[in-house]
């Protein structure tokens, strides 16, 4: 995108009446922003909140899953072992010798304990899954909610920008007209002082003799080289640029010297 020329020939009055101007459209595109409030923020957490849970759902039913097919091959194991006793007990009728009846018996008496194995070990996964289900059961409820919640927020954040679109791409559009005019050096500096602080304030009036970035006194004499606009001058305790209540109207009266 082609770059606007900018005027280099501009007084310092001018160059500073740039900054309050750029400053001022700047203030209100915060204003907007602070009509959204936490609304932007809240809707990233809960949708990672949401991410979270559904990772957490996932896992929590695979866990089910696999305590199910655990008591499965238990209760197979059971059939199995029921299978067999009834085969070894019919045995039993037909044996030949003592030692054959011996062998049966004893395989009847380990099957009966692979059965008690079994079904002490599907008692505990029943436990253990019993709980996984309860974990399930509670994920899922809040789930549910924050997906609401989500939906509700997103459905306010909405009404916002849709009822400040308007505005803010006229501020936008004004930003960028203004921000062309406005020489690279001083550009440089009024982002990386806007960028200093929460509030975006870089250019701001002397109010009450006082900087009205931090509400620090102004001495003075700086009062006065301010009001005369020949430099572009900052506050020593914040570094902000200074300017006078009256730096808009300045083209309506006397200028000063140019920089």
């Amino acid at each position: 995108m082609a770059k606007s020329k900018v005027n280099k020939d501009l007084t310092v009055a001018e160059k500073l009446k740039q900054l309050y101007e750029l400053q001022l459209i700047d203030n209100e595109k915060i204003e907007l922003e602070i009509l959204k409030g936490e609304l932007p923020i809240e809707v990233s957490d809960l949708e990672d909140e949401i991410v979270g849970l559904e990772t957490r759902l996932t896992r929590a039913k695979k866990h089910v899953d696999d305590k199910q097919s655990e008591i499965n091959r238990h209760e197979a194991v059971m059939q199995e072992a029921t299978t067999l006793i009834e085969r070894y007990t019919a045995q039993l009728d037909n044996v030949k010798n003592s030692r054959e009846y011996d062998a049966l018996t004893k395989e009847i008496e380990l099957q009966k304990l692979d059965i008690q194995l079994a079904e002490k070990r599907i008692r505990e996964t029943k436990v253990t899954m019993s709980g996984k289900e309860e974990t399930v059961k509670e994920t899922e409820t809040r789930f549910t909610q924050k997906q609401k919640d989500l939906a509700n927020k997103k459905v306010e954040l909405e009404k916002i920008i849709t009822k400040t679109e308007k505005q803010q791409r006229k501020l936008n559009k004004e930003s960028t007209s203004v921000r062309k005019k406005i020489e690279e050096r001083l550009l440089k500096a009024y982002d990386r002082i806007s960028t200093n602080y929460r509030n975006g304030l870089a250019v701001v009036t002397v109010e009450r003799s006082s900087c009205g970035g931090c509400f620090n006194k102004i001495p003075p004499q700086l009062q006065l080289e301010i009001k005369q606009r020949k430099k572009i001058l900052a506050c020593e305790h914040c570094g902000r640029i200074l300017v006078d209540d009256n730096i808009l109207s300045h083209g309506q009266e006397p200028e000063g010297e140019e920089a």
